[in-house]
């Protein structure tokens, strides 16, 4: 990341906030390179105790930056609009769901180079995965920087069509929802079958980081990996059978399907 480079953060809620932690505490940037604005006194009084700048207004912050980040919540987009005004041709960043690099590039004077992405929650302990998709005009500098600043969270990864975000937001988006209901779902079964609440969660929790930790570094198919655990005639072919009878990978498609779509109802309203 450049040496004397100015991000600027409009919104420092939980997503926001984050990353702003992620930058300094991973050295990418000093906390003076930073500048945010947010309306809540609390966050506020946490961005003065990581000694980054407070921006007076969204508009400061706009003409401040180098790059200027979006945090804030899709509803509360049009009015951050009206704060920041005009930014000519500078870069963005979006982090907000649903919200068009049209609309952004609208909101912002017409001419700004916007780059959207799709992070997800576990950024907020920096295992995070941000899809990012670049808007007219991006140059690959700025597209580069806009995953290192995601990247101070988790891993990144790019789409090459806007629309191919809703997918992600079906999938990675909402997906740390679906692996809590795993993790619950197989917590309960342990304790359905005599163990205490505490290590049947601790033993599901494990076993869905461990398993995924596996799939990352090996780079193996899932289905391989299954088939190692999977001995004829054992205990995981029984429970596989269970979950196939119960159609749990068709439901988790769905889920999936069901949760694209909405994204995509989100973005036309």
């Amino acid at each position: 990341m450049k040496r004397n480079i100015k991000i600027a953060f409009i919104g420092a809620g939980n997503m926001g906030g984050a990353i702003i932690r992620g930058l300094i505490n991973s050295g990418k940037l000093k906390p003076g390179q930073i500048m945010a604005s947010d309306p809540d006194e609390g966050r506020i009084k946490a961005l003065k105790q990581l000694k980054v700048v407070v921006a007076r207004n969204n508009r400061d912050a706009a003409q401040w930056c180098d790059l200027l980040v979006l945090a804030v919540k899709p509803q509360a987009m049009d009015e951050a609009f009206l704060t920041i005004g005009d930014i000519g041709g500078k870069p963005a960043l979006s982090i907000a769901a649903g919200v068009t690099i049209g609309r952004i590039r609208e909101g912002l004077g017409g001419k700004a180079r916007v780059v959207r992405s799709m992070p997800n929650t576990p950024a907020l302990v920096g295992s995070g995965i941000s899809a990012l998709c670049a808007g007219p005009g991006v140059k690959a500098a700025e597209l580069n920087l806009a995953r290192e600043i995601l990247g101070a969270v988790g891993e990144t990864t790019i789409v090459s069509k806007e629309t191919l975000l809703d997918a992600v937001t079906g999938l990675s988006g909402s997906g740390p929802a679906y692996i809590f209901l795993v993790i619950e779902a197989l917590a309960n079964g342990g304790v359905t079958m005599g163990l205490d609440r505490a290590t049947a969660l601790r033993l599901a929790a494990y076993t869905a980081l461990g398993s995924a930790m596996l799939l990352i570094e090996t780079g193996m198919h899932p289905a391989e990996l299954r088939d190692m655990v999977t001995s004829p005639g054992g205990t995981t072919a029984a429970g596989l059978e269970a979950l196939e009878i119960g159609a749990v990978r068709g439901a988790f498609i769905e889920a999936v399907r069901a949760a694209t779509e909405r994204s995509i109802e989100l973005g036309n309203s």
